[in-house]
Parts: structure tokens; C-alpha cells; sequence
């Protein structure tokens, strides 16, 4: 478990995840607009590393300029129900403004 937690801990890491959960395979300029915030290579960096972990996949066409698809394999796939639960949990927090402070309140 904690290996996967170092792996999810990255920054934009579950965020990514997220994305492309909910929405599906995603072209890398609409992943990084989707992303706000993110620059390009920390999304590469992220992208390359899920890569490696066998949590993505990547399609890359032949064409000028190249296409570049992402999304998620059967691995990466395990974590949609973990995703989908801590996005709930987060807006359980958010409304009763645990993050207001950038530290989570205590309730």
C-alpha cells in the first residue's frame, strides 16, 4: 500500500488520474489545459512516471505536428473506485471548509 501511495503522492498526480478516469484518453494539450495550473514539464514528468508505473498508456501518431493520446490502463483503471471516493470525501471536507486554512481542520 505505501508504494502506491508514494506514486499517488506526486504533485498533480491524482489529479491527472482523476482526469482522465472521468473523461477518457485525452491529447496531451488537452490534458494540460484541463489541468489548470500545471506546467508543461511537470505534466510530462507525471505523465512519463504513471507511464513507467504501467498506470498509463501512450499513443503517439505520425503526424505533424505528432498526436500524443494518454489513458488509462487495466492497472490504472484499479484506482477509478479510489479516485471516486476521495473526490467524494474532498467535497464532504470542502463544504464544511476543512481546507480554508490550507491545513485540514480537525472537526
Amino acid at each position: 500500500m505505501d508504494a502506491i501511495l508514494r506514486l499517488l503522492m506526486g504533485p498533480w498526480t491524482t489529479y491527472i488520474l482523476w482526469v482522465l478516469s472521468e473523461q477518457g484518453p485525452q491529447r496531451f494539450g488537452t490534458l494540460k489545459r484541463t489541468v489548470p495550473g500545471i506546467s508543461t514539464r511537470v505534466l510530462t514528468e507525471r505523465l512519463r512516471m504513471l507511464q513507467a508505473a504501467g498506470v498509463i498508456w501512450r499513443e503517439q501518431t505520425q503526424t505533424i505536428p505528432p498526436a500524443v493520446t494518454y489513458g488509462l490502463t487495466e492497472r490504472g483503471d484499479d484506482l477509478r473506485q479510489v479516485l471516486d471516493s476521495l473526490g467524494e470525501i474532498a467535497q464532504r471536507w470542502q463544504a464544511v471548509g476543512a481546507f480554508e486554512t490550507g491545513v485540514v481542520a480537525a472537526e
